[in-house]
């Protein structure tokens, strides 16, 4: 399988998963038609100024969990040309992305960022403590999702690999097969299954690995402490925490596409509009007036997956 046609700018290309709404920590980020970029919430290190960033074709949001000594954290834009910028805090060096080229995703946890490029493997910076970074001789992955200090990567054959601290178990996912999109939270680790239905492993404190009950599912995000899935006939599931009312979404319709903040949900909806719950203490959910975010016309299309033989 040809990852990029040279035929085909990494814009054109079908079937890579492109996020373009993002929930981080404290804010959230949108990308709009025109690929320009909107941000609304805490911008103590910057972390929404993106006003000026052009020829953007996915977002990603930096997240973290909510404790006395979190909430820093940073924003990813992946160009059209393959190469990456970013803004926000930078303590660790998590956005020191300036070097990277033929990217076709990006993810962002607190402290590292992880790149997925054209050809199957995976970039990292950032803090290492736990491992998270540990990924420079994953091969053949399709998409790729960071928790706080953990990394996932979904091959091209629907299996899952995954580095980083696993206390709680949230890397135990070398069993999974058949998979077709993964996420991240705190210490959880979610799939979403070429069936439709979703499987879980790590922290269940608050329910959020609680999905077996799931069908129809066709997305999936992770917030620190809860887990969001987009069904068929665009309404949304949730479980786990909701100490901020961030699984108050069985009221949603026509959504295209999710993001799972620390505390907060994020809806696209299929006209480009944005529907949120949850904490909105530093405005990260005021969001009522954005228009014109992209819908992206693979969102309900698998990554590029290879039928694995058993």
């Amino acid at each position: 399988m040809d990852w990029i046609s040279p035929n085909k700018s990494l814009l054109e290309i079908k079937g890579w998963p492109r996020d373009t709404i993002a929930a981080g920590r404290r804010h959230t980020v949108g990308l709009k038609d025109d690929g320009t970029v909107m941000a609304t919430g805490d911008n103590k290190y910057g972390q929404c100024n993106v006003s000026g960033w052009r020829d953007i074709v996915a977002v990603a949001a930096g997240n973290v969990h909510m404790a006395m000594n979190t909430g820093n954290t940073h924003t990813l834009g992946l160009q059209s040309n393959g190469t990456v910028v970013s803004v926000g805090w930078n303590k660790h060096g998590q956005c020191n992305v300036d070097d990277w080229c033929n990217i076709v995703a990006v993810a962002a946890g607190w402290c590292h960022t992880i790149g997925l490029q054209s050809d199957g493997k995976v970039v990292a910076v950032g803090k290492n403590n736990e491992g998270e970074c540990n990924v420079n001789d994953w091969r053949d992955m399709v998409a790729v999702a960071v928790g706080d200090w953990h990394s996932i990567g979904l091959q091209m054959d629907g299996t899952v690999m995954a580095v980083g601290n696993n206390r709680y178990r949230q890397c135990n996912v070398n069993d999974w097969c058949n998979m077709v999109a993964v996420a991240a939270g705190y210490l959880h680790t979610i799939g979403l299954q070429s069936d439709g239905t979703v499987t879980a492993v790590g922290s269940n404190k608050h329910d959020q690995c609680d999905v077996t009950g799931w069908q129809g599912i066709v997305a999936i995000a992770a917030g620190s402490q809860h887990t969001i899935g987009l069904q068929s006939d665009g309404t949304v599931t949730a479980v786990g925490l909701n100490k901020h009312g961030q699984c108050n979404v069985s009221g949603w319709r026509d959504i295209v596409a999710i993001a799972a903040g620390c505390a907060h949900t994020l809806g696209l909806q299929s006209d480009g509009t944005v529907v949120a719950v949850g904490d909105n203490e530093y405005g990260q959910c005021d969001v009522s007036g954005w228009q014109g975010i992209q819908v992206s016309d693979n969102y309900f299309s698998s990554p590029p997956i290879k039928e694995r033989d058993y």
